[in-house]
């Protein structure tokens, strides 16, 4: 794993890359370096960062040149070893054991043919000296970012936003749209980027840099078919092994020259992980996280831990645990900074944290559960929409009873939050609505009213535009399975926008690399051949891989309530970040320049403490857009200081 980045015919194009390449070190501290190679009316430059995981000798340093091709990589390769066979079967002679040597010898011998036989997360740039061409590529599901940016004929890329912010020397322009799609998801979907020039380059795709400054984009691998054909497979009755399949991407995920540990939440997808390693490297080190007395109180949140401590002491496996009771007035504007764009979501926080204790004990990869509940219907949202197609048929007169009853009870008391009103008022803010609306509302903050009411009058078609983009994608497809259409929708916008985002971002800032043995082709594959009845059975969500994972877990594991990854945002809010509120509240940027209403966001503060309702998420997320925000117009495109 590490940070990768480049010029294509950019003025100044070897500095802007060393420059690149300094801001990425966190990625990289085991070694760095720079090729260059002149091309029509300019340069190519590549900068690479290493964390050194596979090949830990010179052999593996990056960029990788060889008999006229120039590679930079960001990832691994979890088949390397067949496909280096196969190589080597047809006269390829390696220097080294690293898989970046592998991914360019299959350049060399398929181009971009050797894309969809890669099985592993990755983005890298590859310069062939002979054509002059430049070629980026980004893995199948989206786990590793590539960012760049085109001006005229060139080009900039790196593994994060902030390196192309400094290349431009802050003066990229904030896309508001954007900032509109952030307070809709607390996080900014993977189509757009937070600054208008900038771009993502998409899961399965790639682009080519021709010298006469023309562009190629083709995409090699798509979700959309892959669900199609699973449906059909389904269809036909040819149900996958899932529990072989789990394993054996799991024991893929374990390669490495380095020390690999897992997270242990204690809820069933990492500990599915963690029975699994061990089984395959006993005595696996583990990490867990628990929340300060008062705050998980407060929180109303699940003993989890206790779950943890049950699955070391089976597995063998040597488990640490971590308290969150983080500094978060002194945490927020760093992780702000390493998020790369307004991301929502507090528990980019634990994963630092983690990756840090982790990082600190000599471990540089761990196996996360990531992916999981999106591609197999594991969130409390996929049920919750299931149940609210049989709430619909309910008679209206009870309902307006059900919804005026719930609507007059509190959220949370002067000592600790009522969860199960929190997610009865959830609930019923979405149960009456059509299909995609009602799943949309389910996982997102506002509904379009509040939303409208919140921001600047002048962006109310852009709200119409980021509506739109949801409705169309969950359109986008041939499934005729409700679940499945949640869990492709999740796979596509979800998970990449989200979860790997965060992952990827702050884990990396710990110097640290996350596998995701779940967002893995091949158990996407499978997760697409269960039906939408197998996913969701009665009450229970993930119930076809609750039925796998029996085979190595106890059922009091997995057949737990479900936990949360996730912080005692409530806490927070009402007593460390209080202050900070009010600042934002009533003189922050955000208001000031206009995008936030501050009738709107004292209305928020108010029915919060009230306990009426609970918007600690919402506040949440308007403290680190605030943060982000002042960074991306503060003219330096940086100036938050990155961690130590």
């Amino acid at each position: 794993m590490c940070g990768i980045a480049g010029t294509y015919r950019w003025p100044d194009g070897k500095i802007v890359t060393d420059r690149l390449t300094d801001i990425l070190a966190h990625r990289g501290p085991d070694g760095a370096g720079r090729y260059g190679h002149p091309v029509a009316d300019g340069e190519v430059q590549l900068g690479h960062r290493r964390l050194s995981i596979i090949d830990l000798s010179e052999t593996g340093a990056q960029p990788m040149v060889s008999d006229g091709l120039a590679l930079t990589y960001n990832g691994e390769l979890y088949n390397a070893p067949e496909l280096r066979a196969e190589l080597e079967s047809k006269g390829v002679r390696f220097r080294g054991t690293s898989d970046t040597e592998v991914v360019l010898e299959a350049w060399r011998r398929w181009g971009t043919d050797c894309l969809p036989r890669l099985r592993g997360m990755f983005a890298f740039g590859i310069f062939d000296e002979r054509t002059g061409e430049l070629v980026l590529a980004r893995d199948q599901l989206g786990i590793k970012p590539l960012f760049l940016l085109r001006r005229g004929t060139g080009l900039v890329f790196a593994s994060e936003l902030k390196a192309l912010a400094a290349a431009t020397g802050g003066k990229l322009e904030v896309d508001h749209a954007a900032l509109v799609a952030s307070l809709l998801y607390y996080w900014v979907p993977d189509s757009r980027c937070a600054f208008r020039e900038a771009e993502k380059l998409p899961p399965g795709s790639w682009l080519r840099v021709r010298p006469d400054g023309q562009v190629e984009r083709g995409t090699y691998w798509s979700l959309k078919e892959v669900a199609a054909e699973g449906q059909d497979r389904a269809r036909s009755g040819e149900l996958p092994d899932l529990a072989a399949i789990v394993e054996e991407s799991t024991r893929r995920h374990l390669l490495a020259d380095v020390p690999v540990a897992t997270f242990l939440s204690g809820g069933l997808d990492s500990s599915y992980l963690t029975a699994l390693a061990a089984r395959h490297q006993p005595g696996i080190s583990a990490y867990t996280i628990g929340f300060r007395a008062e705050d998980a109180k407060f929180e109303a949140m699940p003993d989890d831990l206790r779950y943890a401590r049950q699955v070391a002491e089976r597995y063998g496996v040597d488990l640490h645990e971590i308290e969150i009771a983080p500094d978060v007035l002194d945490l927020l504007p760093k992780m702000t900074y390493h998020l790369d764009e307004p991301i929502g979501d507090p528990a980019a926080i634990n994963t630092f944290l983690i990756c840090t204790a982790a990082r600190e004990a000599g471990v540089k990869v761990m196996l996360s559960g990531m992916g999981a509940d999106e591609l197999f219907a594991g969130y409390r949202k996929h049920l919750a929409n299931t149940i609210a197609l049989r709430y619909q048929r309910v008679p209206r007169p009870l309902r307006r009873g059900v919804s005026a009853a719930v609507g007059r009870l509190p959220v949370a008391t002067s000592r600790r939050g009522l969860r199960s009103v929190r997610f009865a008022k959830r609930f019923l803010s979405f149960a009456e609505l059509p299909e995609e609306t009602a799943f949309r509302r389910s996982y997102t903050m506002y509904d379009r009213p509040e939303l409208l009411s919140l921001i600047d009058p002048d962006l109310a078609g852009t709200v119409d535009d980021v509506l739109t983009e949801h409705a169309d994608t969950y359109a986008d497809n041939t499934l005729d399975d409700f679940v499945n259409r949640m869990c492709l929708t999740d796979a596509r916008m979800f998970l990449p926008g989200l979860n790997l985002a965060y992952t990827d971002r702050s884990s990396m800032a710990a110097s640290t690399e996350v596998r995701v043995p779940y967002v893995d082709v091949e158990v996407v594959k499978a997760a697409f051949a269960f039906p939408g009845d197998a996913k969701i059975a009665g009450k229970q969500g993930k119930a076809v891989l609750k039925e796998a994972a029996t085979s190595i877990l106890p059922r009091e594991i997995v057949y737990r309530p479900k936990g949360l990854f996730s912080a005692p945002l409530r806490a927070w809010m009402s007593r460390d970040l209080a202050p900070l509120v009010r600042e934002v509240v009533n003189d922050g940027e955000l208001v000031r320049s206009g995008f936030l209403r501050r009738d709107a966001l004292r209305r928020l503060v108010a029915e919060d403490a009230a306990g009426q309702q609970d918007y600690s998420k919402h506040l949440w997320h308007v403290l680190t857009l605030e943060h982000w925000y002042r960074d991306a117009t503060s003219g330096s495109g940086q100036s938050a200081r990155p961690m130590a």
